[in-house]
């Protein structure tokens, strides 16, 4: 099945597009930057070809929480292994240094690349930001990931990178849809739920840190064993709700 990475700076709504092509709200969505860590990966309902998505922490937002290194390796990851990459940037902050040093690393990316310009709400809006251009990035598209604007566009415009490639991967395809028994992991902050997550299927998959509330979305893993699917979903851990330290936390939960 082919992959569709989404990536950019923090806080340009990298997951609320995500949620919105998934059709449910899996990833957390917040205006604090950097909520997104690991990659989240689900199935897309809004475009024509299936396809896995693959939400990514924010790159080059300098955010002091110990995280940035392991969230570009893990954004790195997605866009190594993706057949076609959203680039997410924010029209309400313009073009930014983040973005091109960005972009500059994208056009040596073997996948295309579709720069989606975010947080477009009407078409007055769309003609004041022609800067993007700048990016060099070829195909763009003018999108409000929040209220759906030119959502259809952007769907079709993934399909017809994507089509040529559902012949070659039906099979894959097929095996994909096969969720299988789900086995979620649960338990307190820091008890080593991303280390077990990690060792069931032998690939550093998660981000493991000894900070507790390193994971914040639950991730559904795909893992074959015996002949037999599973997903294993790695999760938040869990505290009393008066020791919630903040809103994250409480959606996270």
């Amino acid at each position: 099945m082919p992959t569709v990475a989404i990536v950019g700076r923090p806080n340009v709504g990298k997951s609320a597009l995500f949620n919105r092509l998934a059709g449910r709200k899996i990833a957390i969505v917040h205006d604090q930057p950097g909520v997104t860590r690991d990659r989240i990966s689900a199935p897309s309902k809004a475009t024509q070809i299936p396809c896995t998505l693959i939400d990514t922490g924010g790159i080059g937002g300098n955010i002091d929480d110990g995280f940035d290194a392991q969230v570009t390796i893990e954004a790195d990851i997605a866009m190594e292994t993706a057949d076609l990459i959203l680039f997410v940037v924010d029209a309400h902050d313009g073009l930014t240094p983040t973005d091109q040093a960005l972009a500059q690393k994208l056009r040596k990316a073997k996948p295309p690349v579709l720069l989606v310009i975010n947080k477009v709400d009407d078409d007055k809006h769309e003609r004041s930001h022609s800067d993007f251009t700048r990016l060099g990035l070829g195909n763009s598209i003018f999108v409000s990931a929040e209220h759906g604007r030119n959502f259809g566009h952007l769907c079709d415009e993934i399909d017809a990178v994507i089509s040529p490639l559902v012949s070659e991967t039906e099979a894959e395809a097929e095996v994909a849809e096969v969720i299988g028994i789900k086995l979620a992991i649960v338990g307190k902050p820091n008890a080593g739920k991303s280390s077990l997550v990690n060792a069931i299927l032998k690939d550093e998959r998660t981000i493991v840190s000894e900070i507790a509330g390193t994971t914040r979305d639950a991730i559904d893993l795909p893992y074959s064993f015996a002949g037999e699917n599973f997903t294993l979903i790695d999760t938040a851990g869990l505290r009393p709700r008066g020791k919630r330290d903040n809103s994250v936390e409480v959606f996270s939960a």
